[in-house]
């Protein structure tokens, strides 16, 4: 059980808790009776599709050869023998099949157009190192998380309990889907050495070491920029309390912008994936706090 726990990259689960707590805080205020049950199916596919997709590139990049013995990261299932690749592929496709049945129960509250949603949501987390031309090794992943834990888990959260697509949801989405992206770019920073020899030209690898490592800044940098925005034109003024994660940003961004390399930034992924929770949680409660008190 421990292994497959380790496998399913538990430290990565804040990615998929921060924008359903965003997306419900922007729902709060906008004149419905919020469903619990509905908040917690979110969180159960938003958590479900992180935990299929994390053993999804397992199995693929498993049975790829892309996960080199001297690959520095958390532990791959498939590369290191403790499972095999079968095993990992139907524990990913059971992961994907939680995910549909949160959804599926959505989908007949709200309505049927989210099952395209969650379907477009599968097909992301499989292709991503996936199938014949996956697009993780296009240098698109980036791109896509953007998309996905970031507009889509944040603007889709409210969507389900509201049954609308707001403005604050979609600009509320824009600094967690910075956030969520740069503990993505921070992981291949790190594995340049590796995806270079095997072929995985994901984003970081194109871009060289150098300018990764100004990606990475730029994409902390404009979360708590776009912070003030978001709030002050979504009139949910309490969400700059996020800002106060700025201490938290210091020293990932310091290590980062020192140059360390291979294990040395192992220490800033768990940094930046803490950056991210602290942040979403304080944002969350912002804009929440705001909605409350202006309903």
């Amino acid at each position: 059980m421990r292994r497959w726990v380790l496998g399913a990259r538990p430290r990565t689960l804040p990615a998929a808790v921060v924008p359903v707590a965003v997306g419900i805080a922007c729902a709060v205020g906008e004149g419905h009776g919020l469903s619990a049950w509905r908040m917690v199916a979110a969180l159960v596919v938003s958590l479900a599709l992180q935990v299929a997709t994390n053993y999804a590139n397992d199995y693929s990049d498993g049975v790829r050869g892309t996960d080199s013995a001297g690959r520095v990261g958390p532990l791959r299932l498939v590369a290191s023998g403790l499972a095999s690749p079968r095993h990992v592929k139907l524990a990913a496709l059971a992961a994907f099949g939680v995910a549909g049945l949160a959804g599926l129960a959505l989908a007949v509250v709200v309505g049927w157009e989210l099952l395209l949603v969650g379907a477009a949501c599968m097909a992301a987390g499989w292709f991503y190192t996936g199938g014949p031309r996956p697009y993780g090794y296009a240098g698109l992943g980036e791109l896509f998380v953007f998309a996905f834990f970031g507009l889509v888990a944040t603007a889709g959260t409210t969507y389900v309990l509201v049954e609308r697509v707001t403005g604050l949801a979609v600009a509320a989405a824009v600094p967690v889907g910075f956030l969520v992206t740069a503990i993505l770019v921070v992981n291949n920073l790190r594995d340049i050495p590796t995806d270079a020899a095997t072929g995985k030209r994901t984003l970081a690898v194109r871009l060289g070491d150098r300018r990764t490592r100004g990606l990475y800044v730029a994409l902390v940098t404009a979360t708590f920029v776009a912070v003030p925005i978001v709030a002050g034109l979504g009139e949910r003024p309490l969400g700059a309390l996020s800002l106060a994660a700025l201490v938290i940003a210091r020293r990932p961004v310091t290590v980062v912008l020192s140059g360390a390399k291979g294990p040395a930034l192992i220490p800033v992924l768990g940094g930046t994936g803490r950056l991210h929770l602290v942040f979403g949680l304080l944002f969350a409660f912002g804009v929440l706090v705001s909605g409350a008190l202006g309903n």
